[in-house]
């Protein structure tokens, strides 16, 4: 719902501004999709500085990792690392647990809900997909604020015995033999990333994620029957993002506790512990880094990678002090559903208005190719001026 923002509680916990910064940062790399690197990179093939930043910004095939693949990631981190100070909050006004738990469920249903009618907006009925960012939050967000309530030590036992039931289940089921068929399941014969040996039970749509599609999602009114995400993506995949929400969980408990310090080392050994296990795995051949099926390893991994930007927002915006540079970022952060439906919903009618009234060529007044970058600028700049509007008026969009 939208609501004004009203004075705190005297009790109710101090907002971290390095949060919100993150926050606003992971938005920010979301909703700049719209500068079309990649169109800009193939005007310039020669250029290697806008070939590094298509790269960017766009997912990796499989296996790997480029800054627009830790855009859910981060997201999914954030709403572990919100949880703790929400909680905080809700029973410093004396909410009861029932009253607050059956708001979780409510959020949950409402994210599930919104992922599935963003999924289905050029479709030709309902999309019921559950990959999105907003649905896969939603599937494990009541189980994560279960974990909210629990003694650190079982939130780290959950998360070892998701993470470890999760790969063993993958490891046990079959593993794609040499007779299958691959164009059956949307997949290249051919394709230069398959895996071979025991980490081919991680192959695209050759998997335990997908087998449970082919069953799960056929339950559901389809236009024609599902075979295959051509990306890969997997409804089961909110399990490990369970996993990571838990890892944002710490990091909120850790923010809490430490106050007033900020707890930089923390996130660090964090951040260096998470990256050098995924990889680890990786490297030995015992699960794979690739987040489109969201691996363990890819849990470790990106969680790594989220501490570790964590820390470097942290140091600078709650330690240094430094945080007028952030504020572009705060505006976007403290209204991240705002943003992310504007970002979802807007393009297309802030694309057209452009050209109707600028002239279907306007952008192309810069070079042709740049046109996609001055056009999406004019877009991203149009995102922000709503969110600032919002902002200056204390208008935050909740669930």
């Amino acid at each position: 719902m939208m609501s004004r923002m009203e004075p705190s509680a005297p009790s109710a916990p101090q907002r971290n501004v390095s949060l919100d910064a993150f926050r606003g940062f992971v938005m920010v790399l979301m909703m700049a999709e719209v500068l079309r690197l990649s169109d800009v990179a193939r005007a310039y093939p020669d250029s290697g500085f806008w070939r590094l930043l298509a790269f960017h910004q766009t997912h990796v095939e499989w296996a790997g990792c480029s800054l627009h693949d830790l855009i859910q990631p981060g997201f999914s981190f954030l709403v572990g690392a919100a949880l703790p100070y929400s909680i905080a909050s809700r029973l410093a006004r004396g909410a009861a647990f029932g009253r607050v738990f059956g708001h979780a469920l409510w959020r949950s249903l409402v994210l599930i809900a919104l992922g599935i009618f963003l999924r289905s907006m050029h479709s030709r009925q309902t999309n019921f997909t559950f990959e999105d960012t907003l649905t896969q939050i939603g599937l494990g967000y009541p189980f994560l604020f279960l974990l909210g309530f629990a003694r650190p030590l079982v939130q780290w036992i959950a998360f070892g015995a998701i993470l470890f039931g999760y790969w063993l289940a993958w490891a046990l089921y079959p593993a794609p033999g040499p007779g299958f068929d691959w164009r059956a399941a949307g997949v290249p014969p051919d394709w230069p990333h398959h895996f071979t040996g025991f980490m081919a039970h991680w192959n695209k749509n050759a998997n335990l994620g997908a087998a449970f599609d082919q069953w799960f999602l056929n339950l559901f009114p389809r236009p024609e029957p599902f075979v295959a995400n051509r990306g890969g993506y997997l409804t089961l995949s909110f399990i490990p993002t369970l996993g990571t929400m838990i890892l944002g969980l710490a990091a909120g408990r850790w923010f809490r506790a430490a106050a007033p310090r900020v707890p930089v080392k923390k996130f660090l050994m964090a951040a260096a512990a998470g990256v050098a296990s995924g990889l680890l795995l990786h490297a030995l051949g015992v699960c794979p880094v690739v987040k489109r099926i969201w691996t363990p390893a890819w849990t470790l991994f990106s969680g790594g990678m989220c501490f570790a930007i964590l820390a470097g927002f942290a140091w600078v915006l709650d330690v240094k002090g430094w945080q007028r540079w952030a504020f572009p970022l705060v505006v976007v952060g403290m209204n991240s559903i705002a943003a992310y439906m504007i970002a979802h919903l807007f393009e297309d009618f802030f694309r057209s208005s452009f050209r109707i009234h600028l002239g279907q060529d306007w952008a192309k007044r810069f070079g042709a190719g740049f046109e996609p970058l001055v056009e999406g600028l004019a877009i991203l700049a149009c995102y922000w001026l709503i969110l600032f509007w919002m902002y200056r008026r204390k208008l935050f969009l909740k669930i």
